[in-house]
């Protein structure tokens, strides 16, 4: 346990060195960006001093979700504020000047992964929490129904594929909540310099990415073998319990409070997923008629035919 500790640790000192927390390096003139605060004053004139906004005659307001381009950044020592200033420019007729701590935390860089960051950095709480609590009352009516309905860990089909979707997505939480409490300066980097090329990237990034490939592959591999052990309803439920259990695993595993803990907790988890999986639910035989995997002998889920 203590080496699996001191390999992460090095791992996130490695990645470190990688990107400087310097706000100044964040973006560049010409960089677009949208506005994602309701609105957000612009000063019309270049600030020399500390000038504060106080006359609508010279400032122009700018709404949710315009588009913005950086035209100039100056440095004006004077302000007591912040000493860096941004001119950005919605069109040729709207430009004025802003605090460059005002301007970072109103927008969002103009990029697919950026928009898709910050909607489910901010979103996805409230979201996955409904989410999971409509998942397991579905679960519930279909238990009292049906007392042979399939669920992962519980009573689990033949297939490896949705244990390693749920110790992946761990894995990508527990990557994720280490990135957020001990470099978090390497994922603000990679917020506004996105990309989904695992090589470009410092190592705990690029593993960070590579796991999400490995996601994308793991959940069409899973769709298509829950479709085939089961009938459409049951894989249906199948799934909305294997997507409940997932998002479980997310919340958990990417909590950054957890500290340490959290490691061991996705190793107890982890290693218990992986042996419940191979010790009770591995397909041992085949069905003799239509050759689906089958965890002993009995009716097959498929076909229907009694295996002797």
């Amino acid at each position: 346990m203590r080496r699996v500790f001191l390999l992460l640790t090095a791992l996130v000192m490695f990645s470190a060195c990688y990107y400087p927390a310097d706000e100044m390096t964040l973006y560049a003139v010409n960089d677009n960006f949208f506005l994602t605060a309701d609105s957000m004053w612009l000063q019309t004139q270049e600030p020399l001093h500390n000038m504060p906004i106080d006359t609508l005659s010279d400032s122009i307001l700018l709404y949710y979700d315009d588009p913005l381009v950086v035209a100039q950044i100056v440095v004006i020592p004077e302000d007591s504020i912040d000493s860096v200033w941004v001119k950005v420019a919605r069109d040729q007729f709207s430009q004025g000047w802003i605090h460059q701590s005002t301007f970072l935390s109103s927008v969002v860089p103009d990029d697919p992964i950026s928009e898709f960051i910050y909607l489910f950095s901010q979103r996805h709480l409230w979201y996955f929490v409904g989410l999971v609590f409509a998942v397991f009352i579905v679960i519930v009516l279909r238990q009292i129904r049906h007392s042979n309905f399939h669920i992962i860990f519980v009573r689990d089909i033949s297939s490896f594929y949705p244990t390693l979707l749920t110790v992946t997505l761990s894995s990508s939480a527990i990557l994720y909540a280490s990135i957020q409490r001990l470099i978090p300066e390497t994922w603000v980097m990679y917020y506004y310099h996105p990309t989904l090329n695992p090589f470009d990237l410092p190592l705990i990034l690029c593993l960070f990415i590579a796991s999400i490939w490995l996601l994308v592959v793991l959940i069409i591999a899973t769709i298509d073998e829950v479709f085939s052990l089961l009938p459409i309803g049951e894989a249906l439920l199948y799934l909305f319990s294997l997507l409940g259990v997932c998002v479980v695993c997310y919340l958990v595993f990417s909590l950054p409070v957890l500290g340490w803990v959290g490691y061991l907790l996705y190793i107890v988890f982890s290693v218990s997923f992986i042996w419940r999986y191979l010790r009770c639910f591995r397909s041992r035989y085949v069905c003799g008629k239509c050759g689906a995997k089958m965890h002993g002998k009995g009716r097959c889920t498929r076909c229907k035919t009694i295996n002797v």
